[in-house]
């Protein structure tokens, strides 16, 4: 089809997420991707873009990798789809079996049996692998011996999906106030990223597990990185401390690793960094290679052994393509992708260039404030005018010409680009961001 049918069929028919549509339909003129490789997206004008932020997360060995494409090809052509209700297949069993080895603590002595992440439970995207989680930690209290422990403690600026019980142990208010009275109840912390820092945070926190040790069914976290936000960063040992928390009283965390896992911070799983293993950790976005919707929670053995025993103490929760083998084939490459190119080898020899940058842009551009990087991701703020605010969008506008796609989290510019970027692309991303960031401030 020509571009122009495209975009006409487009703003007649198409809601798009994340997007004031009046503005979008009577102003935008969207880039039209047909083709994607590497770190690039094509456009229908024949213009290719580096991909800033690896297509919202997911495309973090680029795009279609070609041993993942093949992974899936394979697939399939055996097994398309088979439902895991009472029957299994080699992907998924295989794929679980991997991914327990992979986990926080898997191969430390010093953990107990009972508290590995051996058990996996498959969903479809990072919500629902979160919504799983939910679940899980409030049916084990009910059914175990805690009924009353039905709230969960949540981060302020926390972002952990778009289904009500994520939404629900949200703190961004611009995604989650419209729906205030759909939501259930949860305790609000201070996160450590923000005004008082760890301190406060971890005092609140504490405190308000001391208020209510009998009703708090978990704590939930972005552990060092919450993305949406803001991309708002923090020191591992408030992770830490937070584990230590829950085990004076003796209940769950919940790391939502759906953005940081598997390797965007530098370590497999943001939780390595501060030597913690949760009771659930929640993945998706990298687990899937941007091939397929695909989400996984990883459940310690405590928690699986406490739905054992008759039918009505099951988990009666599901998706009707969760474990799909299409997906499943293809994250079993994607660890296999990572083992063999050394990725988390790779984010930690890029990881210096990428902070040294962002530091440089805030010291020498005007107007330019809070430079902070982790692992594969560095981020800025143009003032404080929050996720409302025009101003990223004006450097987004300047990219674009630029041939990069960098979309801002309103006033925050970042990157956080496929793991594996070739070390030339990298230099081409940050040079541009740079150059947008001058023109931006120069206009």
């Amino acid at each position: 089809m020509e571009r122009a049918a495209i975009v006409g069929l487009d703003k007649r028919h198409v809601w798009h997420p994340y997007t004031a549509m009046a503005q979008y339909i009577a102003d935008t003129d969207p880039l039209v991707v047909v083709r994607s490789e590497g770190v690039y997206l094509h456009d229908a004008d024949g213009r290719r873009y580096l991909d800033a932020n690896g297509s919202w997360w997911v495309s973090t060995l680029g795009h279609r990798h070609p041993r993942l494409v093949r992974a899936l090809t394979e697939q399939l052509g055996s097994l398309a789809h088979a439902s895991l209700a009472g029957v299994t297949h080699g992907p998924a069993a295989l794929l679980a079996a991997e991914l327990a080895a992979l986990a926080p603590g898997a191969d430390r002595e010093d953990v107990p049996a009972e508290q590995k992440l051996s058990r996996v439970f498959y969903s479809d995207n990072g919500s629902t692998a979160v919504e799983v989680a939910i679940k899980m930690a409030a049916q084990y209290w009910a059914q175990n011996g805690r009924p009353g422990r039905t709230r969960f403690i949540t981060l302020s600026g926390a972002f952990h999906g778009e289904t009500l019980g994520a939404t629900s142990v949200g703190g961004v208010s611009e995604f989650r106030d419209v729906f205030g009275p759909l939501l259930f109840d949860v305790v609000h912390v201070p996160s450590p990223a923000e005004e008082g820092g760890h301190a406060r945070a971890l005092e609140q926190l504490r405190a308000a597990l001391k208020a209510d040790p009998d009703g708090i069914a978990g704590v939930i976290l972005e552990p060092v990185l919450q993305g949406a936000v803001g991309m708002w960063m923090s020191s591992p040992d408030f992770v830490r401390e937070v584990r230590e928390a829950t085990r004076a009283v003796d209940t769950f965390l919940i790391a939502d690793e759906v953005f940081t896992g598997l390797g965007r911070t530098g370590a497999r799983f943001a939780v390595d960094l501060a030597g913690v293993v949760p009771d659930l950790l929640c993945l998706a976005k990298a687990l899937s290679g941007g091939l397929l919707p695909f989400g996984a929670t990883l459940a310690s053995e405590r928690i699986f052994a406490g739905f054992l025993g008759a039918k009505d103490r099951a988990l009666y929760y599901g998706h009707s393509y969760c474990g799909n083998p299409l997906g499943a084939a293809v994250a079993r490459e994607v660890l296999a992708v990572y083992r063999d190119e050394d990725v988390l080898g790779q984010v930690q020899r890029k990881a210096p260039r990428v902070k040294a940058a962002f530091e440089h842009m805030a010291a020498t551009i005007p107007g330019l404030v809070r430079p902070r990087a982790v692992g594969m991701v560095g981020a800025l703020d143009l003032g404080g005018g929050g996720y409302f605010a025009n101003s990223g969008w004006r450097v987004y506008e300047a990219a674009r010409r630029r041939g990069l796609y960098l979309r801002p989290l309103g006033d925050t510019v970042y990157i956080a680009p496929a793991l594996n970027i070739p070390d030339a692309d990298l230099d081409v991303l940050l040079a541009g961001v740079e150059d947008s960031l001058r023109e931006v401030a120069a206009g």
